[in-house]
């Protein structure tokens, strides 16, 4: 049946090939564009800090070129659709397919399938490359391109829910069961109204008991209005050293399964989380969106290239492409303000824009 679905194994490797050289040249070309345009803009900058020179420069272009790749990658395949379609209509080779009685979806198919794999390339290539250059280049232009400082570990202001309770630190050094916190304070909670308020100088973990050992600490009576001075006091019962060690995440520069562990930690600490795991799943819809736009951009292939109506079927490809990129980001940012469900914020799109296209090729030429 799959031998069945698909035209020639000629015909396929010639389509697929078609396809992938003009997509990758295009991307090429963006890349190249994009890249110095990028560079004139940010050369000053970089330049800016004393020492740097033409090694930072191109440290810069090695760090930010896989951003501008893996932005622009479904960009290019939707060109490179439009480009190979576009070519074998005028050509006349997809007026001789459907004579030779392949259907639409028969002629689309080698290009879904090289689209797939595409879309396999570009998430590795986001989980390998992407993620650390992002990274490393958040990094650098907080020092503004200068010297990385090591990361010593320490945070500031950090809020962990305990079930009903709240604990803040002020200071948060150390990592594993070695952290120590400083400036502590656990506001205990019952029904929602507060019983009392037990502050310390300093917190340290037992990994025994599974909860917090506070020093020279006092405790605060809300009722009754009175201070308590106490020797060591205990709570945070099951909260973990890692939620306190949490700093801001950036899903950019996380792989997919370091952003999910991060997100179940954040969700302990009872931390807000939707605008993450929209991000989450738009790590696996985002490469997929290499896989519509043979579908979408399929418009430019049928239809009589005597007509004069090419140019305008293959605009009306790439308006339904670029719609969808619109429409994507649009939903991603209403997931990570909390308007969407994260689920809805990165699938939503891609379905849509599936049937969309699944429609206008069946109602034009199924």
């Amino acid at each position: 049946m799959l031998h069945q679905f698909f035209p020639s194994r000629r015909l396929a490797l010639y389509m697929a090939r078609t396809f992938l050289i003009r997509s990758f040249a295009v991307l090429a070309m963006l890349v190249i564009v994009l890249m110095t345009l990028d560079l004139l803009g940010e050369s000053g900058t970089v330049l800016a800090y004393p020492g740097n020179g033409e090694a930072e420069l191109w440290r810069y272009v090695g760090l930010r070129a896989p951003q501008i790749v893996a932005r622009f990658l479904p960009f290019s395949v939707l060109l490179g659709t439009l480009l190979t379609l576009t070519t074998m209509n005028q050509n006349s080779e997809i007026i001789s397919m459907k004579a030779a009685g392949l259907s639409a979806h028969q002629i689309l198919a080698p290009l879904i399938l090289a689209a797939l794999g595409i879309a396999g390339i570009s998430y590795t290539f986001n989980e390998r490359i992407v993620t650390r250059a992002s990274a490393t280049l958040d990094a650098w232009e907080s020092v503004d391109f200068g010297p990385i400082p090591r990361d010593s570990g320490i945070k500031t202001n950090v809020w962990v829910r305990d079930g009903n309770n709240l604990i803040t630190a002020g200071v948060i050094t150390g990592r594993g069961d070695q952290v120590v916190l400083r400036d502590v304070e656990i506001f205990n909670r019952v029904n929602n109204q507060l019983v009392n308020i037990v502050r310390g100088q300093t917190a340290r973990y037992d990994p025994q008991n599974h909860d917090w050992i506070l020093e020279k600490a006092s405790n605060f009576d809300v009722n009754r209005g009175t201070i308590q001075e106490i020797q060591s006091a205990r709570g945070g019962k099951n909260i973990r050293p890692e939620q306190f060690t949490l700093a801001k995440v950036d899903p950019d520069g996380l792989t997919f399964m370091e952003l999910r562990a991060a997100i179940a930690d954040l969700k302990d600490a009872g931390r807000p989380t939707l605008s993450l795991e929209a991000s989450l799943w738009h790590k696996i819809s985002g490469p997929l969106s290499a896989l519509l736009m043979p579908i979408l951009g399929s418009v430019a292939a049928f239809g009589l290239a005597r007509s004069g109506q090419l140019f305008v079927r293959a605009v009306m490809g790439m308006a339904l492409g670029f719609a969808y990129f619109v429409v994507d980001n649009f939903a991603l940012a209403m997931g990570n303000l909390g308007a969407y469900p994260p689920y809805l914020a990165a699938w939503a799109p891609f379905f849509l824009f599936f049937l969309l296209g699944e429609t206008v090729l069946v109602r034009t030429e199924e």
